[in-house]
């Protein structure tokens, strides 16, 4: 081989070698633009507190729900103004700030109604339009089917082109569904007494003597009655725990009828519910208001205050004893409990906090008529006789004391 033929081998591959490192170098991101330009929004990225306003829009151009962030936080435009579900809004933007472009697909409008993502003007569309406002400049996307092996097809308004992105954004198209639902948890073990009273008169009223009673008494049971299950008559005190709502209206635009059921919830630190409710068009409607009985507060933080006492005494006898046996590990004194230490203080402070309870719950109560769900609803509407044993039927039961008659003989063959 001649010196001329080795210098071109040597240039062939210093250009093979420079045609590669061109090739690697420009298949890198350039910038942070090109590393971000696989997201779906990419301006949502780091500007997620600054959406101010979600539209939802379904089929037909139907607004289903117009969120806005004010001054007392988000609220939905559609319900009167009611709380939003901020946790599950923050939720879905997180989710579109993450999802990311995976397959560019069709960009022929006649094919979007097959991802879902065709306008949705259209009568049967069955995708969802989300617009975001507050960032740079608004972001309208169609929101469609989900792919069974993972993603979200999508599609930006005034673009031609459809995308399988990452994450399931799945939008719910209902209003109701982007309420803040939480309406009051009470539990059964603070419940003193239950009372109700019917729009017919009849009344069902349920009470324990102390608190750590471990069931109610019903009142009232007719001469020659008993009382049901336990199970069913302690339920009643139930109501409030947990209590979520389906929907609300604004009171001024669902006021209760003349014929109402009523239902007041004593608690035996001094909290009072009282609730409204009705029947209407087959939904189960209650309005509810929340008051101190200043009393009862003070009955109950003394009781509290005296128990804390009694443990924290029983407590240092305790551990006095295993000093005087020479027991070190059990001879801990106990820590000597604020309403101990300063019982007037902790005193204000029980009642600050009760005070604060009712005043949230009765501003949330106010103005407002909530559709309960259907169980909720029914565990306010008891009667006396569904908390009562049933009526024993005389015939029956003298039938099934009476002794069993003799089997005929076999005839003989």
């Amino acid at each position: 081989m001649n010196q001329k033929t080795l210098i071109g081998l040597a240039i062939a591959a210093l250009v093979a070698i420079g045609a590669a490192i061109a090739l690697n170098h420009s298949s890198r991101p350039q910038s942070g633009q090109a590393e971000t330009s696989a997201y779906l929004v990419p301006e949502l990225r780091d500007h997620v507190n600054d959406i101010a306003k979600v539209v939802v829009t379904g089929a037909e151009g139907k607004v289903a729900a117009t969120l806005e962030r004010g001054p007392n936080g988000w609220t939905l435009t559609e319900k009167g103004g009611y709380p939003a579900d901020t946790g599950k809004l923050r939720a879905f933007l997180l989710k579109l700030a993450d999802a990311r472009r995976v397959e560019q697909k069709t960009s022929n409008k006649d094919k979007y109604a097959l991802l879902g993502v065709e306008d949705v003007t259209a009568k049967d569309a069955k995708g969802v339009q989300v617009e975001l406002d507050g960032l740079a400049k608004p972001v309208v996307l169609v929101v469609g089917n989900s792919d069974p092996r993972g993603g979200t097809y999508v599609r930006v308004v005034g673009q031609p082109e459809s995308w399988l992105v990452s994450g399931s954004l799945n939008v719910d198209r209902n209003g109701s569904d982007w309420l803040r639902k939480d309406l009051a948890d009470i539990a059964a073990t603070r419940i003193e007494s239950v009372a109700i009273t019917h729009a017919d008169g009849g009344k069902v009223s349920i009470a324990k003597n102390a608190e750590g009673d471990p069931n109610y008494v019903l009142a009232g049971v007719p001469k020659g009655r008993e009382a049901g299950s336990e199970f069913a008559i302690n339920g009643l005190a139930s109501t409030l725990a947990g209590l979520r709502f389906d929907d609300v209206v604004a009171a001024k635009d669902a006021a209760p009828p003349e014929q109402v059921l009523k239902a007041r919830y004593a608690t035996f630190d001094g909290v009072v519910i009282d609730v409204t409710a009705w029947e209407k068009d087959g939904k189960h409607h209650a309005q509810f208001a929340a008051s101190l009985d200043a009393a009862q507060a003070d009955k109950g933080i003394a009781a509290a205050q005296a128990k804390a006492k009694a443990d924290y005494d029983a407590a240092t006898a305790t551990a006095d004893a295993a000093k005087k046996d020479g027991k070190t590990d059990e001879a801990v004194p106990p820590v000597k409990p604020a309403s101990v230490e300063d019982p007037a203080k902790d005193r204000q402070t029980r009642l600050a906090a009760l005070n604060k309870e009712v005043a949230d719950l009765e501003a949330r109560f106010s103005g407002w008529t909530y559709v309960l769900p259907a169980y909720k609803y029914a565990n306010i509407n008891k009667s006396m006789s569904d908390l009562l044993k049933p009526v024993e039927d005389k015939k029956a039961a003298a039938a099934a004391k009476m002794p069993a008659k003799p089997a005929k003989a076999a005839a003989a063959h």
